[in-house]
């Protein structure tokens, strides 16, 4: 049957893995869910998530490189994923008190925790100190802070972050200058800073810019030794790739794309790049088997010189982890189309706070009853004309009802709670946790 709209945007079904549509698929468990909660919920599966993990772990282990992952905890604040943390040998990127705090009693040692961000307070950093945690020092100021810290504290771990030179206009990190400084400044403190590394982060998701920079600062970590300085590391930060939906559907949207696809044509600035290759530990792996200049690959480089190679991805291990579920309260007609408004705010998917969308198709469940397919964009419900989860008019199977849910797929990697508020006084969405017993599913609340 065709489309009631004759300007709906092909499909963008998301790429998923099994355990999601098996939670669809269950009978009663969504039904339950939301009548529980009475509101829009985010499912959570951590076994997924352990299985990113260790994806990661092994592609360093077979390029014969040691190293270490630690989660952007940045990504998703929810606490289901640091028992898997300590379960799978990862680490934790924090950037504040509150997300070490939790880290910690979640199981993961202070050890295992990178303190990242800029122009950390000194309560941070004297918490980090004192757990042993490793610092990621941004600035000579902050360098000078960590040391008068560890004087009084202990002795402080930390890592130089480099300013990437393919963003020399960043305002993070230390110029050649200022590394070079830096590096007088630990040898005088001798004996109160350990200084481990380097660190850096990319914007993008290429594989040659952090092979290259990776390499160059084996060579400063070599330079660093000569100087006394334990300098045994690289973290090369994150940025590793997600595809959420394949190939073919991915270029027929790109190749295609229209204004008429989109609730009052509605034109946005970027969109995130939702398929693309190589992504999560295959782009580390490809990281790794990069030439290097003077010959060789990176992971021989890192070997030879016995470097440790650090990461800091979250989107990546969070990827096909969890889904946001939102209750439909009203639907109204638009010409060809359907504007379904939904128990909830577009806060919670916040890709439609960056001026941009998030793409990967909503699922309407339950799937039953009459099909006549009709195009639909999804609203929020609140009283601001932009609050729009989906702005694209999305071909569903049939007319979305009250006390239907739209399923928005793969959510954890920074939709769910990057910009999430209480507007209107509406409660945040509440955080499921689906995991199995004797081989059945079963749900709580995330603690």
């Amino acid at each position: 049957m065709d489309l009631i709209t004759t300007d709906a945007s092909p499909v963008l079904p998301a790429l998923e893995a099994p355990w999601a549509d098996e939670v669809r698929a269950h009978p009663t468990m969504l039904a339950d869910i939301a009548h529980a909660v009475g509101g829009p919920f985010h499912v959570l599966y951590p076994e997924q998530f352990g299985d990113n993990v260790l994806a990661l772990r092994a592609a360093l282990r077979d390029a014969g490189v040691g190293g270490g992952v630690y989660f952007g905890k940045k990504a998703n604040k929810s606490g289901c994923w640091l028992p898997e943390c300590a379960r799978t040998g990862a680490g934790v990127d924090v950037a504040s008190e509150p997300e070490l705090v939790h880290a910690l009693a979640g199981g993961v040692r202070g050890a295992d925790l990178v303190v990242t961000g800029a122009a950390k307070k000194d309560s941070l950093l004297w918490l980090a100190i004192r757990h042993q945690c490793l610092i990621a020092v941004d600035a000579l100021d902050e360098l000078d802070r960590v040391i008068e810290a560890a004087k009084r504290t202990g002795v402080a771990r930390i890592q130089l972050r480099v300013l990437p030179p393919p963003d020399p206009a960043s305002r993070f990190g230390l110029d050649p200058a200022e590394l070079d400084e830096a590096l007088h400044r630990c040898v005088r403190a001798s004996g109160h800073v350990e200084m481990e590394g380097f660190s850096f982060h990319l914007n993008g998701y290429r594989v040659p810019p952090r092979a290259r920079l990776a390499a160059e600062l084996v060579d400063r970590c070599v330079r660093a030794r000569a100087l006394g300085l334990a300098a045994g590391s690289v973290d090369i930060g994150g940025g590793f790739a997600v595809s959420y939906v394949d190939e073919e559907h991915w270029r027929a949207y790109a190749d295609g794309h229209q204004d008429g696809w989109f609730h009052a044509g509605k034109r946005f600035s970027h969109f995130y790049p939702y398929h693309q290759a190589p992504t999560g530990a295959a782009m580390l792996a490809a990281i790794l088997r990069s030439e290097v200049d003077g010959g060789g690959t990176v992971a021989e480089k890192f070997a030879a010189t016995g470097t440790r190679m650090l990461m800091e991805p979250g989107r990546a291990l969070l990827d096909r982890t969890g889904f946001s579920a939102f209750p439909v309260q009203g639907l109204k007609r638009r010409g060809g189309y359907a504007i379904a408004t939904v128990g909830g705010l577009s806060m919670s998917v916040s890709e439609q706070w960056k001026n941009s969308e998030f793409l990967p198709d909503p699922v309407l469940w339950p799937n039953t009853g009459r099909h006549e397919p009709v195009g639909v964009c999804v609203g929020g419900a609140s009283c601001m004309e932009y609050d729009m989860l989906t702005w694209r008019k999305v071909p569903m199977p049939r007319q979305p009802e009250p006390g239907d849910l739209l399923v928005y797929p793969n959510t954890s990697g920074y939709q769910m709670d990057k910009n999430e508020t209480e507007f209107h006084q509406l409660p945040l969405p509440s955080r499921v946790v689906v995991d199995r017993a004797d081989g059945t599913l079963r749900w709580r609340l995330d603690r």
